[in-house]
């Protein structure tokens, strides 16, 4: 459940992550960004960059993310970016970044994620959503355990999203071999996972000086929508009230403001929308977050879940 002392900050939903990020010094401080080499993205990685990290892109396309790297350093004058391959849909590219890495990690930034995909299954026959957005991350934290634990006041940060209203995790069947394939139903219930995660990860390593939230950064239009035609996107959206797009300045700010602010020091286990914690939603409203998701006996049986597939 939500905490009665709920987090709040000065920012809103309209902060940049340059703004929430000003006056942090984070010389010194080693990151890491999934997804870095598009959308907002870039954006977090290039406010944590001119804020003094030292920032590693984990993409996909390589040599995007030296595009990518190479424009941050035109536009912030740090020089301290590393790009790395990672594919979150392949245990054994989660695994040789996690083999490569050396010292300690100070941020995580789960960023990268895949949306309402066309049914598709991983080698591992695991449902693509649930793969990428939820699996291959746990993979990647617990890969970088030892080297989040190494650093101080250690964070990680959970993209997840509004959609994780629309699924709890279904245990049952979490890679519909079962019920009809349905990509929104997929895409809530990774987003449920990615809350999940923060609040059992939390539990798990707070003692090691790692705290975990989970973040919904609001729409954006990025290339997370590819799969979606803009008359499919409305429709999901119409039932969402008063719905308004952000900028991808815009839709880092909240990831950015948990890696970075000293308000978040020693806090996790939470859902922050909006640059502040959320309180519970109240259906029909599409804002807030679910229980299911806070849920700490689901968060346990998903992470033992999740330890027995990647084991696999």
């Amino acid at each position: 459940m939500t905490t009665p002392n709920r987090i709040t900050t000065p920012f809103t939903a309209t902060s940049t992550a340059a703004e929430v990020s000003e006056g942090v010094d984070l010389t010194g401080r080693r990151v890491v960004v999934t997804g870095a080499a598009s959308g907002i993205g870039v954006e977090t990685a290039r406010a944590l960059a001119a804020a003094g990290a030292e920032v590693t892109l984990a993409v996909r396309d390589v040599d995007a993310g030296h595009r990518t790297a190479a424009d941050i350093t035109a536009t912030t004058g740090s020089t301290a970016l590393a790009v790395a391959h990672l594919d979150l849909a392949d245990l054994d590219s989660v695994a040789a970044f996690t083999e490569a890495w050396t010292g300690p990690l100070h941020v995580l930034v789960n960023n990268a994620g895949v949306m309402a995909t066309p049914e598709t299954r991983t080698s591992r026959g695991w449902e693509l959503q649930f793969a990428t957005n939820h699996l291959g991350h746990f993979a990647l934290a617990l890969g970088l355990h030892d080297a989040l634990a190494e650093a101080d006041d250690a964070r990680v940060v959970s993209l997840s999203s509004s959609a994780h209203l629309r699924s709890p995790v279904v245990f049952d069947d979490l890679h519909f071999r079962e019920r009809p394939y349905e990509p929104w139903s997929a895409y809530g219930q990774s987003k449920t996972a990615n809350v999940l995660f923060a609040v059992e990860a939390t539990r798990r390593w707070a003692a090691d000086g790692i705290t975990v939230n989970a973040v919904m950064p609001g729409g954006i239009r990025t290339g997370l929508q590819r799969h979606q035609t803009k008359e499919q996107m409305d429709a999901a959206l119409a039932a969402v009230k008063d719905f308004v797009w952000k900028t991808p300045e815009q839709g880092a700010s909240t990831s950015v403001l948990l890696a970075t602010s000293p308000l978040l020091k020693g806090i996790g286990g939470r859902y922050f929308e909006n640059n502040a914690e959320a309180g519970p939603n109240v259906p029909p409203a599409r804002t807030g977050v679910a229980a299911y998701a806070l849920d700490p006996d689901a968060a346990v049986k998903l992470w033992e879940v999740s330890v027995d597939l990647i084991a696999r």
